[in-house]
């Protein structure tokens, strides 16, 4: 059977970095489990770290799922699912070992917990059938289908009539799903106190501001990336997009990001607690150790 190492945590708390370095000293390939970094022009603001991935001990490490779809495009949860299934298994034919990193956790638990989702079709009569319903009506008619564990579905009403038009369609064609292989799993995730991951989220944020992060939206912008698509990314690009469109100064700016990504943070947290609640084992490695440290604790729990 074949084990997967799984790299998760907080926004700022180092994954990228030490899944890397575990990719070197395993002979592997990162897939990435982040539901915005699969966008390309989208590199400052989801922290995809490229750099990271190059001359790494003079090689370069081999990743996967990111840059793969075009800004603006939808991307759910059964199109990465189909798109880990086959990166995995083209890294585990090449010989070499997949280690997922990502800080979506409803990535990581729908692999780690095999989540089961139909491959539903876009349907427009149906979706037509629900334009005089308000969004509470949807809401109400969802939970009546499925239990309301991602939030996220009912605060955007596009996310709202596909997670109705999936739920559905699956109600239709159960034999219609696709579901993960049976693996084995080592989750780790880098631990932070609260007051540190802040720290940590205000630093990388202002080198983020400085490396060009307002420049990179504005250029989404420019080259007709919707607005309103903009603003459905949230954190970086909904308040970069709300200052380069004269909505609020960049103070304004700078606070209410600085504000909704600490609580990113907090919601990231509660949904890794939720995964243990749910019987997922994650083993918490101490963020503030030097780095050899933290490799060398992980490769003690490998099997």
């Amino acid at each position: 059977m074949q084990h997967l190492l799984t790299i998760t945590g907080t926004t700022a708390s180092g994954k990228t970095r030490l899944a890397v370095e575990l990719a070197y000293r395993l002979g592997g390939e990162v897939i990435s489990a982040d539901s915005r970094q699969v966008f390309r022009g989208m590199d400052i603001g989801t922290g995809k770290d490229l750099q990271d991935y190059h001359d790494v001990h003079g090689t370069d490490i081999p990743y996967h799922l990111i840059d793969i779809r075009d800004a603006g495009e939808e991307y759910n949860l059964y199109q990465f699912l189909t798109d880990f299934a086959h990166a995995m298994d083209d890294i585990v034919s090449r010989g070499r070992r997949p280690i997922l990193c990502g800080g979506t956790g409803m990535y990581i638990d729908a692999v780690v917990r095999r989540y089961s989702l139909p491959d539903a079709p876009i349907d427009p009569a149906f979706r037509q059938s629900l334009e005089n319903l308000s969004d509470q009506q949807l809401t109400e008619r969802l939970a009546q289908l499925i239990h309301l564990h991602n939030h996220t579905d009912t605060e955007d009403r596009a996310r709202l009539i596909r997670a109705l038009e999936i739920a559905e369609y699956r109600l239709a064609h159960p034999d219609s799903f696709t579901q993960m292989p049976e693996m084995t799993h080592t989750v780790v995730a880098p631990l932070f106190e609260r007051s540190e991951i802040i720290q940590r989220i205000e630093l990388r944020l202002r080198q983020r501001l400085e490396e060009g992060m307002v420049e990179e939206v504005r250029q989404l912008l420019d080259s007709g990336t919707p607005v309103e698509r903009l603003l459905r990314y949230g954190l970086e690009y909904k308040h970069l997009t709300l200052y380069l469109t004269a909505q609020c100064s960049y103070d304004e700016m700078f606070t209410n990001l600085f504000t909704d990504i600490r609580r990113f943070a907090k919601r990231q947290m509660t949904w890794l607690r939720r995964m243990e609640r749910n019987g997922v084992t994650i083993h918490w490695i101490d963020g503030t150790l030097p780095f050899d440290q933290q490799i060398e604790q992980v490769l003690q729990l490998l099997p």
